[in-house]
Parts: C-alpha cells; sequence; structure tokens
C-alpha cells in the first residue's frame, strides 16, 4: 500500500541530527521552566548558549534539509522561526544565493570590507549585524516581490513564517511583557546577533579579493577549537564553502584530510575565545596581536 508522503514516518537525513533535535527542545524548555519558576543564572546562560546552537541548526537545515520528507521540514522551518525570533526563509536570499555565490568577495553585500574599510577589531564586531542586516533587508524585499510574481505560494509561506514569528511575540508580551523580554525575546536577539557577527569572526581580514586575483581558499578564516562538536562544527567555514551540501558532522575530517594544509596559516585559529581576546582586547593594546588583513600590500606572506 503507498502511503502518501505527507503521512510517511518522518525520518532524519543524518543521525546525528539528533543532537539538533535535543537542542530544539532543551531551549524552549529552558525557557519555560523559567517562566514559571524564576530566574536562573545557570539556566540562562545555558539558554544564551542554546540560542547560538539553535542559528547553526538554522544554518544547516537551510544547506541540508534535516528530514526526508517535507512536512517534517516545514514544520521544522516553523519550529526554527519561534525559537529564532526570525522567519527562516532569509537564508536563502541572505546566505546561500549570495554569500556562498560570492564568498566574501566585491558582489557579498554583507563582505565585512564594505563597511568602514578592512577592518578586524572590537568595535567592527559588535556593529557588524546592524551594517549587514541594514544592506541584507533590501534585499529581502526585492527577492520577496520577486516570489510573489512569479511564486506566490512560496510567497505565502514566507509571510505565513512573518505571522508565526511577529504572531509570538505578540502573544508572549500580552501574557506578561518582562518575563517576553528576559526569557524569550532577549535571547533570541542574542543568538541573531552571534549569527550575524559570526560573518565578521570568520572574514574579517580574510582575502577577499575577486578570483583568479586571490588566493582560492584564503576567503575564510577557521576555529578548530573544542567548541566546535557543540556547535555543529561551525568553526570549520572554508570547508563549509566548499562542500555546502555535506552534513555537518562530515566536516571535521574533510578540513584536516583535504583543507588545512591549503588554507593559509593565519586563517587557522585554534579556539573562538581566544582568538577573540587576543584579537579584539590584547590588539587593542598591543599592534604585535592584531590580525593582518590578506588583502594588504603588507600581508602576512606563506610560510
Amino acid at each position: 500500500m503507498n502511503v502518501p508522503e505527507r503521512f510517511r514516518f518522518a525520518r532524519l537525513r543524518h543521525w546525528r541530527d539528533w543532537q539538533s533535535l535535543a537542542y530544539l527542545a532543551a531551549l524552549p524548555a529552558l525557557a519555560a521552566w523559567q517562566w514559571m519558576y524564576g530566574f536562573h543564572w545557570l539556566l540562562y546562560g545555558l539558554m544564551l548558549f542554546l540560542t547560538l546552537g539553535v542559528g547553526v541548526i538554522h544554518h544547516n537545515h537551510a544547506h541540508l534539509r534535516m528530514w526526508r520528507g517535507r512536512w517534517p521540514n516545514r514544520f521544522t522551518d516553523c519550529w526554527l522561526t519561534l525559537l529564532q525570533g526570525h522567519p527562516t526563509f532569509v537564508f536563502w536570499p541572505a546566505h546561500v544565493a549570495n554569500h556562498h555565490r560570492h564568498r566574501h568577495g566585491p558582489k557579498d553585500a554583507a563582505r565585512t570590507y564594505r563597511f568602514g574599510g578592512d577592518t578586524n577589531h572590537l568595535l567592527g564586531y559588535l556593529v557588524h549585524p546592524l551594517q549587514a542586516a541594514a544592506v541584507l533587508y533590501p534585499m529581502f524585499v526585492v527577492w520577496l516581490g520577486r516570489l510573489r510574481r512569479r511564486w506566490p505560494g512560496a510567497w505565502r509561506y514566507c509571510m505565513a513564517q512573518y505571522v508565526l514569528w511577529l504572531g509570538s511575540w505578540t502573544a508572549l508580551l500580552a501574557l506578561d511583557w518582562q518575563k517576553a523580554l528576559l526569557f524569550v525575546i532577549l535571547p533570541q536577539l542574542h543568538g541573531l546577533h552571534w549569527l550575524l557577527a559570526t560573518n565578521y569572526l570568520q572574514h574579517a581580514h580574510a582575502d577577499g579579493r575577486p578570483r583568479p586575483e586571490s588566493a582560492s581558499l584564503d576567503y575564510a578564516r577557521n576555529f578548530e577549537g573544542l567548541v566546535n562538536p557543540l556547535l555543529f562544527n561551525i568553526g570549520l567555514h572554508t570547508v563549509h564553502h566548499e562542500h555546502s551540501k555535506v552534513h555537518w558532522s562530515a566536516l571535521s575530517r574533510l578540513h584536516r584530510e583535504h583543507y588545512r594544509a591549503r588554507i593559509h596559516p593565519s586563517l587557522n585559529e585554534g579556539g573562538l575565545l581566544p582568538y577573540m581576546a587576543r584579537v579584539f582586547v590584547l590588539g587593542a593594546l598591543v599592534s604585535r596581536f592584531r590580525s593582518r588583513s590578506l588583502m594588504s600590500p603588507i600581508s602576512p606572506p606563506r610560510p
């Protein structure tokens, strides 16, 4: 007997995505517990970390759908919209069709050196999400306009995500605006800031020159620290660009075996937090701790 796809049992594409499902369940559970019983600093800190994970799950789901069935994927779109506080469709025009296509090059709308020059410092990191949002949102409007004319069904689906997101905020604010701000909206904004700021961490002072002028793999920075498995290998950015449809669990091996040695050494970092402490804090005081642009005439040579 043939069962319609919408009624088939949902199957994950990869068993490692049980980690993704655990994050998607834990974040609202922690928010609900604190809503009922009060603020707990340890649980709140864990919740803030999970907002980073949800952003990465959103990113991974946009590149490689988590489920084999259409309806489980649509449900995941809606669940991510609710948890992240923004429609999930935006990853297509902003990230897949823009960033992955142009790879930090001159046509990448949110390239880091577009805003105030080719910088890599704390202020640039903090304001980059606002600068990126200012140029990306007009792209969304234009993209949605084309979508409405050509594929009205898909446009309605995108609009439904806006209704779901804004409706959830309206309902929670009406229920208790203080708890809504503390346990839902502020964590979501924290996650969205990291989602956009990651572009600065991974590309500031990397080589954004047009090809073939630039070195082929020096357009992104990689972080090889111990946090990577907890955040779905998001730090291994070059190999992700080169294999955007590969499941995140395979990136570590691909990076180690096929890409690490071909990337400029200054773009292979250890942990994210030590990097930020060195470049953004110590670098503000002592010049030798600052990174050097690979687009500069005095860029660090390859060994």
